[in-house]
């Protein structure tokens, strides 16, 4: 009987050790974590609007794709959509809103596709500029070949952030009071 417990003992030991350092790494490292995405998140801001001071807004928008709204002290918005394109939440994307309400640029901080055919919605230029101007959700769209999923992932990207800018553009505007 001995002989059959002590295996479980052991196992179950490691399991739990395995699990403490888990839980100490992700406490150490979480702080990092964090500043990193925000290191990113700005640096992604300054490339959309140019160097300029940015604020996160605290408005709950009931969008589980949104990740984050930043506004410029001169009215321009920042919407963090992260969405599925051909991956689950593959398309973490920046869509820049200027003070009129249309995309200005959109600007990656992540892109968890399928490399040289969804990462063509990154890689093309003109892919991106058939949504500058828009100002309304449901764009038209002039998909990628050959990234079909990837390219309506972005049109969704792009719809969220119109709906959630036109949605809240008074809680936006005024800076999320």
């Amino acid at each position: 009987m001995k002989d059959n417990i002590r295996p479980a003992a052991v196992l179950t030991a490691i399991c739990v050790a395995a699990a403490l350092l888990l839980v100490l790494a992700h406490e150490m490292t979480k702080e990092n974590i964090a500043r990193q995405k925000e290191i990113q998140f700005n640096t992604s801001v300054e490339q959309l609007f140019g160097k300029t001071d940015s604020r996160l807004l605290d408005i709950d928008t009931g969008y589980d794709d949104i990740e984050a709204i930043a506004v410029t002290p001169d009215g321009k918005t920042a919407v963090q959509v992260c969405t599925d394109g051909y991956s689950k939440d593959g398309i973490n994307v920046l869509v820049g809103i200027d003070e009129n309400g249309a995309v200005s640029g959109i600007e990656f901080v992540s892109l968890g596709e399928t490399p040289g055919l969804g990462s063509k919605v990154r890689d093309i230029p003109e892919f991106r500029k058939q949504f500058y101007g828009a100002s309304a959700p449901d764009v038209p769209l002039d998909a990628v070949s050959g990234a079909t999923f990837s390219s309506k992932g972005m049109k969704k990207a792009v719809d969220t952030a119109l709906e959630v800018y036109n949605n809240y553009k008074e809680a936006i505007i005024s800076g999320g009071k």
